[in-house]
């Protein structure tokens, strides 16, 4: 088609804005729908689900939304791209079939198949994967053909399981425009369009360091893009929507949950060190000039295992002697935390010298546990630690009663040759159609270490807060968090590009020094990424720190006070 695809997005998580889906279809043009169930740990959450129910295992939230949204879809012509199949892709689809029939629509239902691994386990271990003992899902991050295939075939709902989150707009995008296998740069144009819109209101002002700016952010509207043939694309949002879409809400999520320049996807290898972007007008931002390699050689698979049980009690700690508080509580809950596994104390100092009222008095001492054997870590030691309630430092009080140990979950990649990936397309009429994976090529080696940038020579400067002068916006990636930071004007980020070096950067943030730190550079969007290797152990569901997903990173950078050159602020401000 000669003109641009107009796709938009209704859910950046399994969780999301329920009204979002009838909002976007009710706002304004659109040829295709997306919504973003899914993520590491979703993929947990949704096997508890089906572990009580086996014919669950999908997000629920959006099949109700299609109770209320299919028609509404149906007659504006707007076609439903989402991966909310999660572990039971074909029982979503017979799911979303079940409605068409309630509501008396003749509705082409596709889904696609082939990324759940778990029941190929004896053959990919002779191949050379193998997969723990305790797996409880394994899926590959397919690609976008077989949405593009389904698209071809008619079909007006496509649900998927685990694909990659940009692949809903990929395989949109080059059903739309009859792309190739080979139309790399188009390809990647169309991936790094679909980072943009995967997490929803993120582009458009949602969770963003500069929130004072955005208009409307009570009530955010959720991003669409204009893509063309080829690859560039318009990032905007419906008109009389709440939210901002410029270049800084872009970079944002451009930055987001990312590593190295060469983003990878299963169609296509995206640099982001081309990718330009230009305001083209109010809330519009056109995304031109990326570069597209080919797919790297292997698919990402995201296992789960089953870690064991965790468990958890807070302390509050209030006026004088938080320490020595702090010390008795852990010598009197020796006894029963001896021979659990894993123990965690964590001594959050939220209290203020001289509280003016209660709650600047209070520190929370919390104490996590992880054990093989639920019932070690239940109630004899949540209740061991209520019993002392009487019998402690002064004050002594908890956040909650005694409670059982909850099982946790471990993620852990793995990867497998291409031509291991089983990816097919079941259409309306239960035809299967394969989808081959390209053979792919090495990824690309990371960029070599910059030379440190030339001191940016200020002259005079003035301490305050990081975040005065620098966004940021941070995640996770299993037990890895990344954190991209970015500027407004190419003279701050000279200095940026010369101050915030990785010593410098574990010197504001002293918790990342005890692990590797890797600095990417991307001048063409003004930002410096960095990933931490392990900060976050093995995973959100696993982690037992404050901010398991890293989310807060950012703005603890940003609070951080550093000298700036007062030269820059006269950049900033004109």
């Amino acid at each position: 088609m000669a003109r641009p695809l107009r796709i938009g997005n209704c859910s950046g998580f399994y969780g999301d804005r329920f009204s979002a889906m009838r909002e976007m279809l009710e706002g304004g043009e659109l040829d295709v729908l997306t919504g973003d169930y899914l993520a590491e740990l979703t993929m947990l959450l949704l096997w508890r689900t089906q572990a009580k129910d086996p014919t669950r295992g999908y997000a629920a939230s959006f099949i109700r939304q299609l109770e209320d949204c299919l028609g509404l879809a149906w007659e504006r012509g707007v076609k439903i791209v989402a991966n909310a199949g999660g572990l039971n892709p074909a029982g979503c689809a017979a799911a979303v079939r079940e409605i068409a029939t309630k509501l008396g629509l003749r509705v082409n239902v596709a889904y696609i198949e082939g990324d759940d691994l778990l029941p190929r386990k004896d053959e990919l271990g002779r191949a050379g994967l193998e997969l723990p003992p305790s797996t409880i899902t394994a899926n590959a991050y397919l690609g976008g053909w077989g949405i593009g295939t389904a698209l071809e075939g008619g079909a007006q709902v496509v649900i998927t399981g685990r694909v990659t989150d940009a692949a809903l707009v990929i395989g949109p995008a080059a059903w739309w425009h009859g792309w190739a296998r080979e139309d790399y740069d188009a390809l990647a144009g169309a991936l790094v369009t679909g980072h943009v819109l995967e997490c929803g209101a993120q582009a458009t002002g949602g969770n963003y360091p500069y929130f004072t700016e955005v208009p409307g952010i009570e009530h955010l509207g959720f991003p669409l893009a204009e893509i063309s043939s080829d690859g560039s694309a318009v990032i905007t949002k419906h008109d009389g929507t709440g939210g901002l879409v410029d270049v800084g809400t872009v970079t944002a999520q451009l930055l987001y949950e990312i590593a190295g320049p060469h983003y990878l996807n299963p169609d296509v290898t995206a640099d982001f060190r081309t990718i330009s972007l230009t305001e083209d007008g109010p809330d519009r931002v056109r995304i031109s000039g990326v570069r597209g390699l080919e797919p790297p050689e292997t698919t990402k698979v995201c296992i789960n295992t089953l870690g064991g049980f965790r468990n958890s009690m807070t302390f509050l700690l209030t006026g004088l002697d938080i320490e020595a508080k702090a010390d008795l509580v852990r010598r009197q809950l020796a006894p029963v935390l001896d021979g659990i596994e894993t123990v965690d104390w964590h001594l959050a100092r939220t209290d203020r010298d001289d509280p003016e009222d209660n709650e600047q008095a209070v520190a929370r001492l919390t104490v996590s546990v992880k054990d093989s054997d639920a019932k070690k870590i239940g109630r004899p030691f949540s209740s061991a630690a209520v019993e002392i309630a009487l019998a402690s430092y002064p004050g002594a009080t908890m956040t909650s009663p005694p409670g059982e140990a909850t099982p946790y979950g471990v993620y852990q990649p793995a990867y497998i040759p291409n031509a291991r990936v089983e990816h097919r397309v079941v259409t309306q009429n239960d035809e299967r159609i394969e989808v081959f994976a390209e053979a792919g090529a090495p990824t690309p080696p990371p960029p070599a270490p910059v030379a440190p940038a030339a001191s940016y020579d200020g002259g005079a400067t003035w301490r305050m807060p990081l975040g005065a002068i620098a966004g940021a916006r941070s995640g996770d990636k299993g037990g890895n968090a990344n954190l991209g930071v970015w500027v407004r004007t190419d003279a701050t980020y000279q200095w940026l590009a010369s101050f915030l070096d990785v010593a410098m950067f574990q010197q504001l943030l002293p918790e990342t020094a005890a692990y590797k730190v890797e600095r990417y550079e991307l001048p063409n969007l003004r930002a410096l990424n960095f990933v931490v290797e392990g900060l976050l152990g093995e995973g959100v569901a696993s982690s037992t720190r404050q901010d398991p997903q890293a989310k807060g990173l950012g703005e603890w950078l940003r609070a951080r006070h550093v000298d700036v050159p007062t030269a820059l602020l006269e950049h900033e401000n004109q």
